[in-house]
């Protein structure tokens, strides 16, 4: 558990100034998500409406948590 959150978020911010993007590599990673999911045949979409009542439970869910 994290004691000090200012102190992580200084941190982590430290971290983020320090690291630079790879834009390259981010596409490279968008395109293997992309060619993965077709293969697993979920994209593209037969129906994109389906399952949208469960992820509109799960939204719920997680918002209402503080």
């Amino acid at each position: 558990m994290v004691k000090n959150k200012k102190e992580l978020q200084k941190i982590e911010n430290e971290i983020i100034k320090r690291e630079k993007v790879n834009v390259l590599k981010n596409f490279a990673l968008i395109e293997a998500m992309y060619k993965e999911a077709v293969f697993l045949r979920v994209f593209p979409m037969k129906n994109t409406l389906e399952g949208l009542e469960i992820d509109l439970k799960f939204a719920k869910v997680i918002n209402s948590v503080s």
